[in-house]
């Protein structure tokens, strides 16, 4: 059970993938991952941060200034990325129930050591919710089953994920108990 969600930049693949977590949450499931954020200034984008979805935790991942890595006008901050998302997806793969990652892209790939974590994540039987930079679509959409989101269809996009990870769960718990 694997979802993976592209779009353009603003579209809602962040906020689709909160609500999504909040949902399963609400439905007594846990939910493990993280979130990227952008960080602004007024109507300027100046940064990204990442969140650890199951304890909060908040690490930067980009911001405008000089240094390296770069991509484009972001300095990735790979320690500061890496200290919150590498044991925020650690966790999920040992204790959630759905692991969200968003998102897939570009400033991630900075990491090797997410690229280790995402390679476990997609070893394991886990459900995943990833958020794919629009680059590497072809590289994830084999993987599972993919949305193209848009202004237009991102309520029926969410209700369909949700629904199909809800019954997941619910066939994935009717199995545990039967076999115990």
């Amino acid at each position: 059970m694997r979802f993976f969600v592209s779009g353009m930049p603003g579209v809602g693949k962040t906020t689709l993938a909160k609500r999504i977590a909040d949902e399963i949450r609400r439905e007594g499931y846990k939910v493990g991952g993280i979130i990227t954020q952008e960080i602004r200034s007024g109507p300027k984008r100046v940064g990204f941060r990442v969140i650890a979805i199951d304890t909060g935790e908040i690490g930067r991942l980009a911001y405008v200034g000089y240094g390296q890595p770069r991509l484009g006008k972001y300095v990735i901050d790979i320690e500061g990325f890496e200290r919150v998302a590498i044991p925020a997806i650690s966790r999920a793969l040992r204790e959630a129930d759905l692991i969200v990652i968003d998102e897939i892209g570009p400033m991630e790939f900075k990491s090797n050591e997410f690229l280790k974590a995402l390679g476990l994540v997609l070893k394991s039987e886990k459900p995943l919710l990833a958020t794919v930079h629009r680059r590497l679509v072809d590289r994830y959409r084999p993987l599972g089953e993919y949305y193209w989101l848009t202004p237009e269809n991102r309520n029926e996009v969410f209700a369909e994920i949700l629904g199909k990870i809800k019954r997941g769960l619910k066939n994935e718990n009717a199995g545990d108990k039967a076999k115990d």
